[in-house]
């Protein structure tokens, strides 16, 4: 106040130098104002609605507040439910201090950062790599470095040189982001070889790996392959979640890692919510132990399974010719090359004017580039609504070619 006059007050001023570094999603962006339910949605990563157990969900909120009673609303541990985090370990098999329960899996990405990063500090990830993993990185003012993970002689060659010359540079790399299993954005799965490969980077080279697990348990064909984490349980940091097997609206997952990096994700935790959601933890405990996650993952893979049919058999039949597209064994994502003239970022608020939406693929590009690839979910869309969207869609990618 100057004079009896009201300043306005410029609140950029006040900031902090980290704001500088936030990127909003550009998915987000787009679709704030629009009412997905409302267009043909290829582009979020919802799990399909079909997949949550309302049926049972009154049940097994009344079983829950029977069993604990108050407990299920008042604050807990930092650490968890111990109920919960005992039923996680036994899952997993493994020892119950190796657990720490997060609110959602995104919040382990980025306890892990902050309690990891300084300014300047490298971040290696695949490229492309999951969007909202990135901006995490880059709200700690991280470089993250995107790299090319196939399997060839040449290519792995390539990858030593790249982590060599950042050391050379004086950086400091502190872990290898991946999502080894039907990962977000490419639906791709790495082979044995490609996870023990970064497992011998990151033994050779001196940081940890960051292994984020959501869509591990959504393989509806195909083998499994051995988690990062059971390779290399003293360098990996396991995310997991709830999101794609209940309900992402539970906002709960959890830290798998030896106990000196979890007890300072512990203290870390205090600083961010105290505790993860308790009533989630115990509906999440109590559909576990019933045995109903179980079933209700049987039930899921079989529907998973039959939308990707479905999406894959348009693609043939709709994308112009010289398009590609990975064929995922698990998963919500199918990510689909299409011929180098399209631009299809450029094109992308023009398919949301015509009523289809897809995520760019460039957005997952640590430097921006491949504007000629998209990511498609089939997870969330309808059957029925499928093949109008891709008409859409394929009228807008021929009409620009």
């Amino acid at each position: 106040m100057s004079g009896g006059v009201v300043e306005m007050i410029n609140y950029k001023t006040l900031f902090s130098e980290d704001v500088a570094c936030f990127r909003s999603s550009p998915i987000r962006e787009v679709l704030k104002n629009v009412d997905i339910s409302k267009i043909y949605s290829f582009s979020g990563g919802y799990p399909a609605p079909e997949t949550f157990p309302l049926k049972s969900l009154n049940s097994l909120t009344q079983r829950v507040v029977d069993k604990y009673g108050d407990k299920t609303l008042q604050y807990g541990d930092t650490r968890g439910v111990p109920e919960f985090r005992k039923a996680i370990a036994e899952r997993y098999d493994l020892d119950v201090e190796k657990v720490q329960i997060t609110s959602s899996s995104q919040q382990g990405i980025d306890v892990c950062a902050r309690i990891l990063l300084n300014p300047g500090d490298v971040v290696l990830c695949e490229n492309p790599c999951y969007l909202g993993a990135l901006n995490s990185f880059y709200s700690y003012q991280a470089e993250v470095v995107g790299l090319d993970l196939s399997q060839s002689f040449e290519a792995s060659q390539r990858r030593v040189e790249e982590v060599e010359k950042l050391l050379a540079e004086g950086k400091k790399i502190k872990f290898f982001y991946v999502i080894p299993d039907f990962q977000n954005p490419g639906g791709h799965t790495l082979s044995l070889a490609q996870r023990a490969e970064i497992v011998s980077l990151a033994r050779r080279f001196g940081f940890l790996i960051v292994e984020d697990s959501p869509y591990r348990e959504i393989r509806f064909e195909g083998e499994d392959v051995a988690s990062i984490y059971s390779i290399a349980p003293d360098i990996t940091l396991h995310l997991g979640s709830i999101s794609k097997v209940f309900a992402p609206g539970l906002r709960l997952g959890w830290v798998i890692a030896e106990p000196e990096l979890l007890n300072t994700i512990f203290v870390c935790k205090q600083s961010l919510d105290l505790c993860p959601n308790i009533l989630s933890q115990y509906l999440a405990l109590e559909f576990l132990e019933s045995g109903e996650l179980d079933k209700n993952l049987l039930e899921s893979r079989k529907i998973y399974k039959r939308k990707r049919d479905k999406l894959e058999s348009l693609l043939e039949k709709y994308l112009p010719e010289g398009s590609s597209w990975t064929q995922p064994q698990g998963g919500l994502f199918i990510f689909v090359t299409l011929p180098e003239s399209l631009d299809v970022t450029a094109l992308f608020p023009e398919a949301i004017k015509r009523g289809v939406a897809y995520v760019p693929g460039s957005y997952f590009f640590t430097d921006g580039s491949h504007r000629n690839t998209m990511r498609l979910s089939f997870s969330f869309i309808d059957e029925e609504k499928m093949e109008t969207g891709m008409e859409i869609l394929s009228k807008l990618l021929k009409e620009n070619l």
